[in-house]
């Protein structure tokens, strides 16, 4: 279990990474194109580990609208690329988990029949409130620096 764990931090850490790299390649040539050189680059990575793996079959046909994944992705890169370089990383990293607590917990909640308890609600609050006092924390240092 604890690998788990370590993995998922690692790939937080991984994404938030990923998004300030693609900021800085948003600000340069815009949010889709730097989402589109982002999946492409994407693409080959995972061409090159299907192929290592031989992994190339494809037997089960999932539904349909499994595939909205994808469209969520690029959607996800793109708009995270055009917000990152304006929001700060700390704040759109904050924004992004914040959004998928209260969409899990609303996921949850849909699909599992898993009413939210106070525990689930006081996380997400506490998400809330890294976001209020790193902002307040934000506007304080700017108003040291007019000053």
């Amino acid at each position: 279990m604890i690998l788990y764990v370590l993995l998922a931090f690692l790939n937080g850490a991984v994404i938030g990474t990923s998004r300030a790299i693609n900021g800085r390649l948003s600000a340069t040539i815009g949010p889709f194109r730097a989402s589109l050189w982002n999946h492409v680059v994407g693409f080959l990575l995972l061409t090159v580990i299907l192929a290592a793996l031989g992994q190339w079959e494809f037997g089960s046909s999932p539904p349909l609208a499994a595939y909205l994944g994808g469209f969520f992705g690029a959607l996800f890169v793109a708009v995270s690329s055009y917000v990152f370089p304006r929001l700060g990383a700390m704040n759109a990293a904050l924004m992004v988990i914040s959004g998928q607590m209260i969409s899990a917990v609303l996921i949850d909640w849909q699909s599992k029949g898993m009413t939210p308890n106070g525990l689930r609600c006081l996380g997400v609050v506490i998400v809330l409130l890294g976001i209020y006092l790193s902002r307040l924390s934000q506007s304080h240092r700017e108003k040291e620096k007019v000053q």
